[in-house]
């Protein structure tokens, strides 16, 4: 099958680069031409092509409301939507969506969009009409101006956990993300340490905690590490370009490496 060709448009780049990685490591992995944070850039790179076989596309942006691409450009590919903002995702399939992902996105949605996605692009893959399945988007221009004037008065809901319940013999407590420092896995397990340096088993793995944990808040350091900003104590330049971060309470491993292709991506994340 050949592969599909997406346009990335997300104002927050680790949740583009969230997006991104999940799409990457999907069975039939898509190949993404560019990422937009803004209406301007992705009006841009839809008029400089290569044309998309569909667009992930958040609804607030740096500049506006992502609607707006489709008065400044036709849009000839179908539109996921990815946004936090749940009683919207009716009206916004009036805008001729495949289908809605809210954040934080969990991959067995994302793989289910895909696959409708899939079953609807049978014929609009290969040349020379790649990007133009089922006609230019359309939308109502009075419901355009409803939602961007809804959008504007109304914030995201909050849609990341904020505490967790965790065994305690047999009795079960409740740890609020506040009290959390860092989560990591060992031995196959993963476990929850807490700022006080107390550690439990948590039932999820390391890359569901990913999804689940706001991102302005946690970092995944390695495959072994998520933390919160403020358990990093120190940060130390290690060999080949790495990082060493230096967790408090103390890690269970005696050095916990930022992965090599996550540095910039991590002094980002620090330096907003």
């Amino acid at each position: 099958m050949t592969t599909l060709r997406a346009l990335i448009v997300e104002d927050e780049p680790l949740a583009a680069r969230r997006l991104a990685d999940l799409l990457a490591r999907q069975p039939e992995p898509l190949e993404i031409l560019g990422t937009a944070e803004s209406v301007a850039q992705a009006v841009q790179l839809l008029q400089a092509g290569p044309a998309p076989d569909v667009l992930f596309l958040d609804i607030h942006l740096a500049d506006g409301l992502s609607f707006e691409i489709f008065e400044q450009v036709e849009v000839r590919c179908p539109v996921i939507f990815t946004t936090a903002y749940d009683q919207y995702a009716l009206q916004a399939f009036k805008v001729n969506s495949v289908d809605y992902l809210l954040k934080p996105i969990a991959e067995e949605e994302l793989r289910e969009a895909l696959r409708k996605l899939r079953a609807r692009l049978p014929a609009a893959v290969s040349p020379p009409h790649r990007g133009g399945a089922g006609g230019g988007i359309t939308f109502d221009p009075a419901l355009l101006t409803q939602l961007m004037q809804q959008m504007q008065q109304a914030p995201p809901a909050a849609s990341y956990k904020t505490q967790f319940v965790v065994r305690v013999g047999e009795h079960l407590k409740v740890v609020p993300v506040d009290q959390i420092a860092y989560f990591f896995s060992l031995e196959k397990a993963t476990f929850l340490q807490t700022t006080e340096g107390r550690k439990y088993v948590v039932d999820y793995t390391m890359d569901q905690l990913e999804t689940l944990l706001d991102p302005r808040r946690f970092f995944r350091l390695n495959r072994a590490y998520l933390a919160q900003q403020t358990a990093i104590h120190d940060i130390i330049h290690y060999t080949n370009s790495r990082l060493q971060t230096v967790l408090k309470p103390t890690a269970p491993d005696a050095q916990v490496l930022v992965s090599r292709e996550k540095v910039s991506v991590f002094k980002n994340w620090l330096d907003r």
